[in-house]
């Protein structure tokens, strides 16, 4: 179990205080401390900034925010801190010294219509940590997909390119995905989708997949997601999992998966060979801006291991 806090970014936005509020119930869950953060660049004379990310004396967001929590049961242990820092710049720095870090999708800067702030999706795509953005509520949904079954859910988007064989590397979205289902008494929903069709277009004659083979796809798919699933079974045998494999659009299934749910987990976009960019890909990037409940991104393997022997965290 990680020592690490779960830490909350807020600005006093409406945004904030629901990802707040997130925030408070998950390090309840978690039975983890809770650090709750204001980041504000603050007005100093010209070469007298501050470090970056240095604390600062509290600021009003961090004052009325401590109030507003006083007296409440059933907190976790709570710390307040203001950073002396832009956002952008300082909060996906925090995930080296967070378990989880919560943020709202928008904030009090930028254009109010935007789905994803820019903060939001830095800390998606480059925290040392799982990122969990919580959207505004009133996100709908057009699909022709039945609703899910009502009661607690965790939904993960698996990727039928993970490499799904026995000696495959430990998959983090999977494992965090499991133990947010057994910390809530969810069930687990799966979603995989199988590329289809494998052919876009072919000239006259050229071979066409057919019924049978999507059949094959479907089937192949469906045995790599069970077995990828059962690593982790023995290990949190009161969740039930349920697996959805489809063809196709894999941001449209997850998203449609997704309403009524507690949860939406992806993972990060693992690098490309020779480059230390981090990405977070075309579903990761479509589910944080369209799905319903708040979502969690988690890095990479590499990424978490590399950031747990900075910290002599256990990356599990």
């Amino acid at each position: 179990m990680s020592t690490l806090p779960v830490i909350a970014a807020v600005d006093g936005s409406d945004d904030s205080t629901r990802a707040l509020e997130w925030a408070l119930e998950e390090a309840r869950l978690r039975e983890a401390p809770l650090r709750i953060v204001h980041a504000v660049r603050t007005a100093t004379p010209r070469g007298a900034e501050p470090p970056a990310g240095a604390a600062a004396p509290d600021s009003s967001v961090i004052v009325e925010t401590c109030q507003a929590l006083t007296g409440r049961p059933g907190l976790p242990e709570l710390s307040f801190t203001t950073l002396d820092s832009t956002a952008a710049s300082i909060l996906p720095e925090l995930g080296a010294e967070a378990q989880l870090l919560v943020l709202g999708s928008r904030g009090r800067g930028g254009f109010a219509s935007l789905l994803l702030g820019s903060n939001g999706m830095a800390c998606a795509r480059d925290a040392d940590s799982p990122v969990v953005v919580v959207p505004r509520p009133g996100r709908d949904v057009h699909t022709d997909a039945p609703e899910p079954a009502p009661g607690p859910r965790v939904v993960l988007g698996m990727s039928a390119e993970f490499p799904l064989t026995a000696d495959a590397p430990p998959d983090p979205a999977l494992a965090f995905a499991y133990r947010e289902a057994a910390i809530r008494s969810a069930r687990l929903h799966v979603v995989c989708a199988y590329p289809w069709p494998v052919v876009a277009w072919a000239a006259a004659g050229e071979y066409l997949p057919s019924a049978a083979d999507q059949e094959a796809a479907e089937a192949e798919c469906r045995q790599l997601v069970a077995e990828r699933v059962a690593t982790l079974k023995d290990t949190y045998p009161q969740v039930t999992v349920e697996a959805e494999v489809s063809p196709g659009d894999a941001a449209g299934h997850l998203v449609a998966a997704a309403r009524g749910a507690d949860l939406v987990v992806v993972g990060r976009h693992r690098p490309r060979a020779f480059s230390p960019v981090r990405m977070l890909g075309s579903v990761t990037h479509a589910v944080l801006l369209h799905a319903p409940p708040p979502v969690a991104v988690v890095p990479t393997a590499q990424e978490l291991a590399e950031a747990a022997a900075a910290t002599g965290e256990d990356a599990a």
